[in-house]
C-alpha cells in the first residue's frame, strides 16, 4: 500500500523544504510536489517530517529485568518519542557475551520490538570488566558494537586487547568511562549542591581520566571509539583534541546534561543518574561541544527502574532516568526556541549524526528506508510521567512545559505510532 504524506516541511539534503513524501514497499519512493493515485493520503501540512530519530544508548532490561522495562514497552516509548532505531546496552541477564546469550535477547527483540532494536555485545564476559573478553567475533554480525556500559573497564591491558579485537572486526568500542578508585561512594556531582546538602560527590576526574586513557589506547590500536554520556568539560576538550589529531573518536551527551546543572537537583531519585548532572561550567562546555561539532550525538541513556527503586532519594535510589518520550521536546524547547541551536543542528544530533556514525540511517531521500517521524512543533503541553508508555516514570522533567510533539512514526514505511491529533490512538503496529 502506498502512503502519501502531503504538505509537510521535510528534512532532506540538510535542510527543511516544503514537499510531499511518498512511501511504498518500505522505502521512500519520492520527495517533492507529488500527485499519486491509489495512495493513502495523510495531511501533514504544518508539520515537520524528520528522519526517524536514532538513539544509540538505551536500556530495555530484557532479558533478566522485565519488571523495569521490556522490549515491547521500551520500543513503544521510542516510537512515541519519534525514534525509529535504538541500540540497547548489555547490562542484562544473561549478558550478551556469547552468541548463545545474545540469541536470547535477539529472539525477544523479534517478538516484541515496535521499532528497530540493535543490541550491543559486552566487552568482557559477564560484563564484569574482568580479564576475559567476550566472544566478540561470534557476535559481530548481530551487534552495533561492544560496550560494558554501567561499568568502566578498569585494566588498561584489558581495554587495549578489546580495542585490538574490535578494530580487527570493524566494530566500535562504546565506553562508559569511570575510574572506580575515584568514586569514594559518591552518587551526585562533587560540586556546590553536594557541599550545601551534605551529599557524597562523584568527581569529574573519575570520568575524564578514563577518557584520557582510552584515547591513548586508540592511538595504539586504531580502534573506532565512542564515549558514552559525556558530562564534564574536560572530557569534551579531550575529544575535541583527539578529533583535531584525526583519531577515530566520537562521543555523545544526553538531554539532562545540556539543560540542567547540579544546582537544579532536588532530593528525589528522579534526579539521580550516572554520570551525574554536573556544574554550570560543565553544561556550558557541553553546549559549546554540540555547537561546534565536537559532540556529534545526543542519546537519552533511557534507563528505567521500578517506582520502589527510585523512591529512596538521592542517596539510596538506583542510578538512571527515562528519556525517550521527553528528549526531543525538551531540547527543542530549551535549545532551539531559545536560539542556542538551529532545528537543523538538533536533527543532526538526534538522527543524522548517530545514523552516520553507526550505520543506522538518518535520511529522507528516494530509496532510503521509510523511517520517518512527523512532529507538530507548535504543540504545547506539560510533561506528565503518568502518561508514559515506558514502565519507567523517573524524569527530572516532570511538569515541564514544552513544545514539539511527535504525532506519527513510520518504520520501514509501517505506521507504528499515531497521535490522537492525527486521528490515531497511540501504538498502532508491531
Amino acid at each position: 500500500m502506498k502512503k502519501l504524506l502531503k504538505g509537510g516541511k521535510v528534512y532532506t539534503g540538510g535542510a527543511f523544504v516544503r514537499a510531499d513524501v511518498l512511501v511504498e514497499d518500505g522505502v521512500v519512493a519520492g520527495v517533492g510536489d507529488l500527485s499519486v493515485s491509489q495512495a493513502e493520503t495523510v495531511d501533514v501540512s504544518g508539520k515537520h517530517l524528520l528522519p526517524g530519530l536514532v538513539d544509540v544508548h538505551v536500556h530495555f532490561r530484557e532479558p533478566g529485568f522485565s519488571y523495569k522495562e521490556t522490549i515491547a514497552t521500551g520500543s513503544s516509548a521510542a516510537a512515541r518519542g519519534g525514534y525509529t532505531t535504538v541500540c540497547t546496552m548489555p547490562n542484562l541477564n544473561p549478558a550478551p557475551d556469547t552468541a548463545e546469550h545474545l540469541g536470547v535477547q535477539l529472539e525477544m527483540i523479534r517478538q516484541g520490538a515496535v521499532v528497530k532494536v540493535v543490541p550491543y555485545g559486552t566487552i568482557t564476559m559477564r560484563q564484569n570488566g574482568g580479564g576475559e573478553l567476550s566472544d566478540m567475533a561470534a557476535m559481530r554480525d548481530e551487534v552495533v558494537g561492544f560496550s560494558d556500559d554501567g561499568r568502566g573497564v578498569q585494566e588498561d591491558a584489558v581495554m587495549e586487547a578489546a580495542m585490538r579485537e574490535a578494530a580487527r572486526l570493524g566494530k566500535p568500542i562504546v565506553a562508559h568511562c569511570e575510574v572506580n578508585s575515584l568514586l569514594h561512594g559518591g552518587y551526585i556531582h562533587d560540586g556546590e549542591y553536594a557541599r550545601l546538602h551534605g551529599h557524597r560527590g562523584i568527581c569529574s576526574e573519575s570520568e575524564w581520566k578514563q577518557v584520557e586513557r582510552d584515547i591513548e589506547l586508540v592511538r595504539r590500536t586504531g580502534c573506532r571509539y565512542h564515549v558514552c554520556h559525556v558530562s564534564t568539560r574536560e572530557s569534551v576538550e579531550l575529544v575535541r583534541r583527539a578529533k583535531a589529531e584525526g583519531l577515530p573518536v566520537s562521543c555523545e551527551t544526553a538531554p539532562h546534561y545540556l539543560v540542567l546543572t547540579d544546582m537544579d537537583l532536588r532530593e528525589e531519585g528522579r534526579f539521580k543518574m550516572n554520570p551525574p548532572i554536573r556544574s554550570a561550567e560543565d553544561r556550558a562546555a557541553l553546549v559549546r561541544g554540540i555547537q561546534d561539532g565536537t559532540i556529534e550525538v545526543v542519546a537519552t541513556d533511557h534507563a528505567p527502574h521500578s517506582e520502589a527503586e527510585k523512591a529512596k532519594g538521592l542517596a539510596g535510589s538506583a542510578f538512571g532516568i527515562v528519556g525517550l518520550e521527553t528528549a526531543f521536546p525538551v531540547l527543542y524547547t530549551r535549545l532551539v526556541l531559545e536560539d542556542v541551536l538551529s532545528l537543523e543542528r538538533l536533527v543532526e544530533l538526534m538522527s543524522v549524526g548517530p545514523g552516520r556514525l553507526f550505520g543506522l540511517g538518518g535520511t529522507i531521500a528516494p530509496g532510503a528506508p521509510a523511517d520517518i517521524a512527523v512532529f507538530d512543533l507548535g504543540a504545547r503541553y506539560r510533561i506528565e510521567s503518568a502518561d508514559f508508555l515506558s514502565k519507567g516514570h523517573a524524569t527530572p522533567f516532570e511538569g515541564w512545559e514544552v513544545q514539539g510533539r511527535n504525532v506519527m512514526t513510520l518504520v520501514d514505511g509501517r505506521e507504528v505510532y499515531r497521535d490522537a491529533s492525527l486521528g490515531g490512538c497511540g501504538i498502532v503496529g508491531a
